[in-house]
């Protein structure tokens, strides 16, 4: 059996069971809320993480095709979940849903990123916005184009995302693999079609509201981790891989007076440091 097939078949038998959680209505929703926030109920964080484990599930399937399991793919959006149903404050008048989403999608973008070995922190925004926008414009785009990416779509592309039409070409043969149809059934036992799962394009105010405090929050946590390193492991995992516009090791070798190994090996050291000290920091909130 293909790792795919290993993917759907866990994939319907965990979606069965959590058919069982039933959805909140808001006036639950907002009482669960209030009894965590103010009384730290664990019964209460139950049952408004159970009650979303659905939207994971539909935020999950909108990230498939980057080789990954899927059931890895939706522990991680469970995580972000957790993280969101622990900050969520029922006073703003926001259902919890459209707050979560946010969490949910920047644990998942960042186990992605972390385990493609052609993503890393040190890729430039617009190379990790082609990552993420890829797909999205290729589908768009394969009703006049078939399966293979024309001059003109590449070109387009290139211009919609900022990035050069080599990058393109060079992120769209390592991510197009056997992608299956959205139109087919998820199984006999749900009864609907995986397009059924995906989330609906644009943000409302809701979910910029989330947005914005999910960045806030992996900040405030990116801050706090470098804190944590020596002025020179600092400045050298900032110089290679929290900028834009990254220094060679052969410019840091000259600047420090050692070795270009001896600065890459600072740098491993510094961010085995940093990813240790962030996922620590996850895994208690």
């Amino acid at each position: 059996m293909s790792r795919y097939s290993e993917d759907i078949e866990s994939l319907q038998q965990y979606m069965g069971a959590i058919q069982k959680y039933a959805t909140l209505t808001f006036d639950e929703e907002q009482e669960l809320a209030r009894r965590l926030r103010d009384q730290g109920d664990r019964r209460a964080a139950h049952k408004l993480v159970n009650s979303h484990l659905r939207l994971v599930v539909k935020v999950a399937l909108g990230f498939r095709g980057y080789g990954l399991p899927l059931s890895e793919v939706i522990q991680e959006g469970n995580i972000g979940l957790m993280q969101a149903v622990v900050r969520f404050d029922p006073d703003k008048g926001f259902r919890l849903s459209t707050y979560a989403m946010w969490w949910i999608k920047a644990s998942i973008q960042e186990y992605i990123l972390h385990s493609w070995s052609l993503v890393k922190i040190g890729t430039t925004a617009a190379q990790k916005k082609l990552f993420f926008n890829l797909r999205k414009l290729r589908n768009k785009l394969r009703e006049l184009n078939d399966d293979t990416l024309t001059d003109e779509s590449i070109d387009f592309i290139a211009k919609e995302l900022d990035v050069k039409p080599e990058e393109v070409v060079s992120m769209d043969q390592r991510l197009m693999g056997g992608d299956q149809s959205l139109n087919a059934m998820i199984s006999s036992d749900v009864g609907s079609e995986w397009m059924d799962w995906l989330e609906e394009d644009g943000p409302s105010q809701e979910e910029v509201y989330g947005e914005r405090q999910v960045f806030t929050h992996r900040h405030e946590e990116l801050k706090r981790a470098l804190d944590k390193l020596d002025d020179r492991e600092r400045d050298i995992l900032i110089a290679r891989r929290l900028r834009e516009q990254t220094i060679t090791l052969e410019e840091l070798s000259q600047q420090y007076g050692i070795s270009r190994e001896r600065i890459r090996q600072l740098e491993v050291r510094a961010f085995n440091k940093l990813k240790k000290f962030m996922t620590t920091n996850i895994v208690a909130a």
